[in-house]
């Protein structure tokens, strides 16, 4: 059910827009969640927005936390989490899922349920599993809530690998050798699943790249460069998810694009090339996030290389019917040939991140991109569109 046109008291026409940024949450990528929270935080501009910050913790409890963004950062190499930010252990924050009432309570055991009032738009700063995969977004869609970012369907594809490939594939869009391994196959019957990985090598030769299907920040992901490595490969990619993926090794350059949407539909923004990461086998979580591996922005490409990337990430922002924003990562191959890797539909969001990076270059600041994003969201029902 829509929400558009709910009628306003007097009291919702006068007042800000209030926005909760929800963070944090069940996956393995919780810390830099929490991390990409804080920046959000600190850039919407209080004078426009009232806000409200939503933690999810590990175990999955919505809580009430501190509006302290500065207490949200990577310090010593470690990533903060919900625990230390929220203002009760056991305290839980409820949204109401009549679509009528856009209602946040706050209730502790042996205590009067708390009402803190409507909130008009949700920020899910959300990574990974139990967030970014449409499950967040069909609470919010229940609820009438407008929120940050890509609908359920979008979302669920831009998480899972194998049907985010699929879709790519149907839409004629370029992409690289691939082979999924399903819980159901190691079940029954291990040896065979294994197999099917080696003959995999076989066809595309060695090194590969096992990964979970539904992960990212790079958790997770082991480069293989023979037999010898493969089962703790396996092993690391199953401690994310029970389905995996493996990828063959595209030799080339790796060049990523954001999309954004615009009133007149989506535009992609200057590339970025990541170039090799010399202290580190390839493009991991700690080069990512810890060690601040450094991205070229614009890309180093030609004026007919740039135009045909951006118009693949447009092309992928269509495919899996994309709204607001995403990052689109591509192999710029050695034979001259883009290969759409991923898309990433709630990318890392910190001001250091690629994604803000190439919208600073394409003239769009990391302030007004969070306001953009909101604006957006706001004017955009709930329901069927």
């Amino acid at each position: 059910m829509s929400t558009e046109n709910l009628p306003q008291s007097p009291e919702q026409q006068l007042r800000k827009p209030r926005v909760a940024v929800v963070f944090g949450g069940r996956s393995s990528e919780h810390g830099i969640s929490v991390v990409t929270a804080g920046a959000v935080l600190r850039a919407i501009d209080r004078t426009k927005y009232d806000v409200l910050p939503i933690g999810i913790t590990a175990d999955g409890r919505w809580a009430l936390t501190a509006d302290e963004p500065d207490r949200m950062a990577i310090t010593d190499r470690r990533t903060p989490n919900v625990e230390e930010l929220a203002e009760s252990d056991e305290g839980g924050v409820v949204l109401s899922v009549d679509p009528g009432s856009r209602e946040v309570v706050y209730s502790e055991p042996g205590s009067v349920p708390k009402a803190l009032g409507e909130v008009d738009v949700v920020f899910p700063m959300l990574h990974g599993p139990y967030g970014e995969d449409g499950t967040l977004q069909g609470l919010l869609e229940l609820s009438g809530v407008p929120y940050v970012g890509s609908g359920v369907l979008a979302s669920a594809v831009g998480q899972d690998k194998e049907y985010m490939k699929r879709v790519f594939v149907s839409f004629g869009l370029p992409v690289g050798p691939y082979e999924v391994i399903r819980p159901r196959e190691w079940a029954n019957d291990p040896a065979a699943a294994r197999k099917k990985i080696v003959d995999f090598a076989g066809e595309h030769g060695w090194p590969l790249f096992i990964k979970p299907a539904r992960g990212g920040s790079s958790m997770g992901i082991t480069k293989v460069d023979d037999l010898a490595g493969l089962d703790d490969a396996i092993a690391e990619a199953q401690r994310h998810d029970p389905k995996i993926l493996v990828e063959s090794l595209l030799r080339g350059r790796e060049i990523e694009c954001g999309v954004l949407e615009f009133e007149d539909g989506p535009r992609a923004s200057v590339p970025a090339e990541i170039p090799p990461v010399t202290s580190h086998d390839f493009y991991d979580f700690e080069a990512k996030y810890i060690d601040s591996a450094a991205g070229l922005v614009p890309a180093p490409l030609t004026d007919e290389q740039t135009a045909e990337v951006q118009r693949l990430a447009v092309a992928a922002f269509d495919a899996a019917s994309c709204e607001g924003l995403v990052r689109a990562d591509f192999f710029l191959t050695e034979d001259g040939e883009f290969v759409i890797n991923e898309i990433n539909t709630m990318p890392g969001f910190t001001p250091i991140s690629m994604y803000p990076r190439m919208w600073q270059e394409s003239g769009v600041a990391y302030t007004e991109l969070v306001d953009r994003l909101i604006q957006a969201a706001l004017t955009r029902s709930t329901g069927l569109r």
